[in-house]
């Protein structure tokens, strides 16, 4: 019929092709719809150049969730993250130029598979993130639309208290990304993420929530407290480090190339050493035969030693007011996760 398009045609491929998704993380249209919270952002020329450069291509290539990726679904990206974190952002502070540009430089230090290797010879994402900030490409990136790599430093600070970086064991919008995002990932999110906003506000730049809300997001700082500290997190992520190790003292590869690594680059290079080829593929193909005992019977010397570095429990305000008196029993299911195993021993069966 005359009205049919011939789509093997080069004209007629063009003329069906979709524009770019409104979720793009390149900027390509002038809005960015986040997928969790279903927040449109209408992207500032600052923020498309930065989803440009480097350093936030990269995190496209790292996982949020570190190798616990390998034995959870968790396989969102860390740009993922970062772009939630810019959604939340302009849903509460729109007009707050510096902080949406912090939003989308805070996790820029990340090293590959995220906290997986963080500590290791030294590195640490927060201090890596800030060389980044004060160099090629961020700085003239920056600087091209009037913002200096020192006020975004600034907003990242703890002082004054920042949306972003809230330290006071309040949660923060950071934090609440993240609880909220693995919190949908593994199945336990019993409110949509888009209603859950809807009940939030932010008071004394920390995240506050009416008492039912705030049980919800206890309840999800809860469950990723107790994923860190099982099976899925500790035995994949106690595995990898140990090669990350290893393959710094066996080849001449120094910390800070590897702290600039995609995963699929760290796994290459796993596969490219002999001192971590054979463990390399038994992580990702025979996890199943890694053991985990928590704390570990004295004297025994099978495996390897693990310590997780913290384990996070920042708590909402509830109508405003600190956890500890407005919702006491709410207080009481963060602190419990004190007794939660920070040590482990870990072997291959």
């Amino acid at each position: 019929m005359d009205d049919q398009k011939d789509h093997s045609s080069p004209q007629g491929s063009v003329a069906a092709a979709a524009g770019p998704v409104p979720t793009n993380v390149m900027g390509l249209s002038p809005v960015f719809t986040d997928p969790l919270w279903r927040i449109s952002v209408r992207l500032n020329p600052v923020e498309v150049d930065l989803l440009r450069t480097a350093p936030l291509r990269r995190l496209h290539f790292v996982a949020h969730g570190g190798a616990s990726t390998l034995s959870t679904l968790q396989s969102y990206s860390r740009l993922e993250h970062t772009l939630g974190v810019l959604a939340l952002v302009a849903h509460f502070r729109p007009e707050d130029q510096l902080l949406r540009v912090a939003a989308l430089l805070h996790d820029v230090g990340h090293l590959p598979l995220s906290h997986t290797l963080e500590g290791i010879s030294g590195l640490d994402h927060h201090a890596l993130g800030l060389q980044l900030l004060r160099t090629e490409p961020l700085r003239p990136a920056l600087e091209k639309h009037g913002i200096s790599a020192e006020a975004v430093i600034a907003a990242l600070g703890v002082q004054p208290p920042s949306p972003l970086t809230h330290r006071s064991g309040l949660l923060n919008l950071d934090h609440l990304d993240s609880y909220v995002r693995s919190g949908r990932a593994a199945g336990r999110l019993d409110t949509d993420p888009a209603v859950i906003l809807g009940r939030l506000d932010l008071k004394e730049a920390a995240v506050s929530a009416d008492r039912a809300t705030a049980a919800s997001l206890v309840g999800l700082v809860c469950a990723e407290a107790r994923l860190h500290t099982s099976w899925d997190n500790v035995g994949p992520v106690s595995a990898v480090r140990r090669l990350a190790c290893r393959l710094l003292d066996h080849t001449t590869l120094d910390p800070d190339r590897l702290a600039r690594m995609t995963d699929p680059q760290l796994w290459s290079a796993f596969d490219s050493c002999a001192a971590t080829r054979a463990e390399s593929a038994m992580i990702r193909y025979e996890l199943h035969r890694l053991r985990v005992t928590a704390g570990g019977a004295p004297g025994d010397s099978s495996g390897w030693a693990f310590s997780l570095r913290k384990i996070y429990r920042s708590a909402p305000l509830v109508e405003g007011q600190r956890i500890e008196v407005s919702a006491p029993e709410l207080a009481a299911e963060l602190d419990a996760l004190r007794a939660l195993p920070t040590t482990f021993r870990v072997r291959w069966s």
